[in-house]
């Protein structure tokens, strides 16, 4: 099977079909920057794009994945090594607490600014419905989506 990944080809053997695609990133591709939180697609914390759309790899079979633009937290910094404006925001305001979801987070909210570049607070919240922090930190993650629409405008 051959899978594109943070616009890299990866050709992986001997594997079931229906294997949750977050599974090959982590244990096949060694990408562990998404993380594994409900298994039932409803949490966030496992977000990656699928062609450009935010899917829950958890339960995104890999033969969905084959042949198809998957990008992980780990592409989403430029090919120079450049941050993502959503992921200087992440810093700069210091959003996470315990920063398990803040992958899953910050890949919605960047299909979201792909989608509405100056998203208002209903737009954010819409987006990130279903994007769980346990820690509480959706105050500073609306702040920091906000500054990455701002500074991406600049």
């Amino acid at each position: 099977m051959r899978l594109i990944v943070n616009g890299k080809e990866h050709v992986i053997n001997d594997l079931d079909e229906s294997t949750p695609l977050l599974w090959v990133l982590r244990d096949h591709l060694g990408l562990v920057g998404t993380k594994y939180g409900c298994g039932i697609a409803q949490c966030g914390a496992c977000t990656v794009h699928l062609n450009g759309a935010p899917v829950r790899s958890c339960s995104i079979p890999v033969a969905a994945a084959a042949d198809q633009q998957v990008t992980t937290i780990e592409g989403l910094a430029g090919p120079d090594g450049k941050l993502h404006p959503l992921q200087q925001a992440w810093i700069d305001l210091d959003v996470p607490q315990c920063g398990y979801c803040q992958a899953g987070q910050i890949m919605s909210a960047a299909a979201l600014l792909k989608q509405k570049p100056k998203p208002t607070d209903a737009d954010i919240d819409a987006a990130m419905n279903g994007n769980l922090c346990r820690c509480g930190t959706y105050p500073r993650i609306r702040a920091a989506i906000h500054a990455a629409a701002q500074a991406a405008s600049e």
